[in-house]
């Protein structure tokens, strides 16, 4: 059997696994998306299915001072004595923290901070009961991974941080997990940047404070200067199936032009760990992996299809939707009009770094066909709704419906840094039917109107919502969402929302 990588796609970058029994667990970062932190479940570690959030509220996840890039950084999830434990940084918040719970899917206890700085937090839970807490900080010998032990009831450090290793001289140490094998610790890291310069190397002591030694075959994992259609590989967590053999999770990208771009973001990838007869792990074929792989040899277990329509039937939304930032209450609501999602526009606009009426879900495929019916009568110049393909508030192709000299328009608006470009048709009364065929290097926009004839409007290239343009690190977008520059605006009532991914 084999699978194919990016196991999970799209914008799920940052991946932490942990197994309990023949279960696996896993968590990937949300940067300044809202719920924080999706949690996947699988029995076979190739077919993945969210089953939940870790930070679901507010208190959880205040994001009202996150900029585009900040929130949620490398989360850890490990399971110990009957609880789950996920810990994190939120950089525009509170800092390194973790939740706890006896049931993956939640609910997750209230934020329990540690003092220890930096970012990337991880847990060991050693054998004689003490914890220790990783994270990548600058302290007093400089950059490079800091620990020290904590009391995990509270949070509170029982002993200074001190520097375990600053890695090969690598750029970015950071993305730290200590684990205990065979009365040894290993310690793995990222270097390299999160870039195509990525990279994951190794250590290893006989003590949990080190002294470390490195891999000699360091690095374990990178596709740096590689003729490969996955690259930036790094930010790795390993697990031990319950068959025996080792797995590793990490991110990669896939660039789909020349020079190489990516808009999808960082993607979660997976590969095989071989141990070497000293003693070290290697991942994938010599540190280096494939779009397809020989699966893992264990039962497979494929979860029912996502279907293609949502209509927007249920009392909640699905765990693929997400909000930018805190949502307003009064921005959204699945009860005001049963059977449509509906959105209020407020005054924070897609150029703000704010939280506008936004209700969206990760592109992650490379080719897939996009449609939403939308009902939406614009009262007022000033107010409009639609769909927009967002990476940032800088950079996001707009196709809406909006009140323009007193006539009720379409607009197809590409915004690109400081360039900005508009077309404009007119738009009859009633529902329109909005799309977008997303291609490797293009998003093509269309409308339909009254059973009509689809009208094609124009395209945008791919690449300038790309990381490598657009900065940051986050992907791209599909949302729907409203607008009003005065406050509270029309009602705009989305009937449903189709997502078919394409090959």
């Amino acid at each position: 059997m084999q699978y194919t990588n990016p196991v999970i796609p799209g914008f799920y970058p940052d991946p932490s696994i942990c197994r309990v029994g023949d279960d696996y667990y896993l968590v990937t970062s949300t940067f300044e998306y809202f719920p924080g932190v999706p949690i996947f479940h699988s029995k076979d570690l190739v077919h993945w299915r969210q089953i939940g959030h870790c930070l679901t509220s507010e208190r959880h996840l205040p994001l009202a001072n996150a900029w585009s890039s900040g929130g949620i950084f490398a989360p850890t999830i490990r399971h110990h004595d009957g609880w789950f434990y996920m810990t994190t940084t939120n950089v525009s918040g509170m800092g390194n923290f973790y939740v706890r719970s006896r049931h993956p899917a939640g609910p997750w206890s209230d934020p329990i901070l540690v003092a220890q700085g930096g970012i990337d937090p991880s847990l060991l839970f050693d054998n004689d009961g003490r914890v220790y807490f990783q994270t990548t900080c600058t302290g007093d010998q400089g950059d490079g991974i800091y620990q020290c032990e904590i009391d995990i009831s509270t949070g509170r450090m029982l002993t200074e941080s001190r520097l375990l290793w600053k890695g090969t001289g690598g750029a970015a140490s950071e993305a730290p997990h200590l684990y205990k094998i065979n009365g040894l610790y290993y310690l793995m890291i990222a270097e390299g940047g999160t870039e195509y310069g990525h990279m994951v190397t190794m250590a290893r002591s006989s003590a949990p404070f080190g002294p470390y030694e490195p891999c000699p075959s360091n690095p374990i994992l990178s596709h740096r200067s590689l003729k490969s259609n996955i690259h930036a590989t790094g930010h790795a967590d390993i697990v031990q199936a319950h068959d025996g053999s080792w797995w590793a999770v990490f991110l990669g990208i896939r660039p789909v032009s020349y020079p190489m771009r990516h808009h999808l973001g960082r993607e979660t990838f997976l590969a095989p760990v071989l141990w070497t007869a000293d003693g070290w792990p290697i991942i994938g074929h010599g540190g280096r992996v494939e779009s397809v792989m020989e699966a893992p040899r264990l039962t497979e277990v494929r979860w029912p299809d996502k279907a293609i329509r949502d209509d927007f039937d249920d009392q909640t939304l699905g765990f693929d939707w997400t909000f930018l930032r805190n949502p307003a209450q009064e921005s959204w609501s699945l009860h005001e009009c049963p059977g449509n999602l509906v959105l209020r526009g407020n005054k924070v606009s897609l150029d703000d770094a704010g939280a506008p009426a936004f209700v969206g879900r990760r592109l992650s495929h490379l080719s897939c066909n996009i449609a939403a019916a939308l009902n939406f009568e614009p009262l007022i110049e000033g107010e409009e709704a639609g769909l927009t393909v967002f990476m940032n508030e800088k950079y996001h192709y707009d196709l809406f419906v909006k009140l323009k000299d007193g006539r009720k328009a379409i607009v197809l608006r590409r915004t690109v840094g400081s360039m900005r470009m508009e077309s404009t048709l007119d738009c009859a009364a009633g529902p329109v039917v909005l799309k977008i065929e997303a291609r490797p290097e293009r998003f093509v926009f269309s409308i339909q109107q009254d059973g009509s004839n689809v009208l094609e409007l124009s395209s945008g290239e791919t690449h300038l919502l790309s990381t490598e343009v657009a900065g940051g690190f986050t992907g791209t977008f599909i949302a729907m969402y409203a607008v009003c520059e005065t406050g509270q605006g029309s009602p705009a009532l989305f009937d449903w929302f189709d997502y078919e991914p394409l090959g």
